[in-house]
């Protein structure tokens, strides 16, 4: 098989994005397209791949997110603005209804984030505390919030907030990437009691804002999860560090968004949809493997708008 695609990023969340409107395939075989296409020793790499699909009465068009191993996640928030993109530009729209694998989310355009950055606002939620719906067993409780979790490895304090991807958040001392990688590979293994996995993410306060980083479900460490970051904003919130209602800058290791979190569990997240370039590759889905890479069209101007957000995002002290 051979794909067309647009090699995107939302905030440094990587992705090819197939327009896959009128394409019907099997969800095995989206597993293998992903594995193919997203792995980083292939010709084109990534976090995972985005489809952009059909819509219906209530929703313009719909999302799909599969993982670089080849699961496929409820949403991915950095990947939904990508989506809304091509959505916009395909059918003509500013504004959407977006469809998800479990829920839906809305997307419109809005002012740049930095000069030549196109930037999409997205709503998401409400965040769900109840974590006897992902499952999480083993603490005889539904909620948790800065609760230290005895079965990980670590006394870090968490607070777990589906978005709805699974989240556990901690704001406890700097971010130790050893620490998260620890603690994120022994939720990517799928315990018994938690069986459909997790995102980690460590969260340090910033003076404005925050600074996330996400050993992603599915992925690994990984520079951004849009998810993450709105779970991050919404957590924040919810244990008093922040204030619902106020916007703030959410940093990550691939650039930034703004954030805003509602005490009814709505969150706002507003960033880049990039396009870096287009082409088209060869796939054998069931070996997983990507060939004969042909690139139509670098995005020159886009890439270096937004190469000045991401100095930003670097160069900002921790506090």
């Amino acid at each position: 098989m051979r794909f067309d695609f647009i090699k995107c990023h939302g905030s440094g969340n990587d992705f090819p994005l197939i327009d896959a409107r009128d394409i019907r395939l099997d969800d095995q075989v989206w597993a293998g397209v992903a594995r193919a296409l997203a792995d980083r020793r292939g010709p084109v790499g990534g976090d995972g791949i985005l489809l952009l699909t059909a819509g219906d009465k209530a929703q313009a068009f719909g999302m799909r997110m599969f993982n670089s191993d080849g699961s496929e996640a409820e949403t991915c928030l950095n990947g939904l603005r990508c989506v809304a993109r091509a959505g916009f530009e395909a059918l003509g729209l500013d504004r959407a209804e977006v469809h998800l694998k479990t829920s839906t989310a809305h997307a419109e355009l809005d002012d740049d984030l930095a000069p030549g950055v196109y930037t999409i606002r997205e709503t998401a939620g409400p965040a769900d505390l109840d974590v006897s719906h992902w499952p999480l067993t083993g603490l005889d409780v539904h909620e948790i919030v800065e609760q230290v979790i005895p079965m990980l490895p670590t006394t870090r304090r968490f607070t777990a907030v589906a978005m709805p991807n699974p989240h556990l958040v901690s704001f406890d001392g700097p971010i130790d990437e050893s620490e998260l990688i620890v603690v994120g590979e022994l939720c990517e293994s799928a315990p018994d009691w938690l069986p459909n996995r997790a995102n980690i993410s460590f969260v340090e306060l910033r003076e404005d804002g925050l600074f996330v980083r996400t050993f992603e479900r599915g992925v690994g460490l990984t520079d951004s999860c849009g998810s993450a970051m709105a779970a991050s904003v919404f957590s924040s919130c919810l244990t008093g560090r922040r204030t619902f209602g106020t916007e703030m800058k959410v940093f990550n290791r691939g650039g930034l968004v703004l954030g805003q979190a509602e005490s009814d569990g709505m969150v706002r997240l507003s960033g880049n949809a990039t396009w870096e370039w287009s082409g088209s590759a060869d796939v054998d889905a069931d070996r997983g493997i990507a060939g004969d890479l042909v690139v139509a069209r670098h995005f020159n101007e886009e890439i270096a708008a937004w190469g000045g957000v991401v100095k930003e995002a670097r160069a900002e002290p921790s506090v």
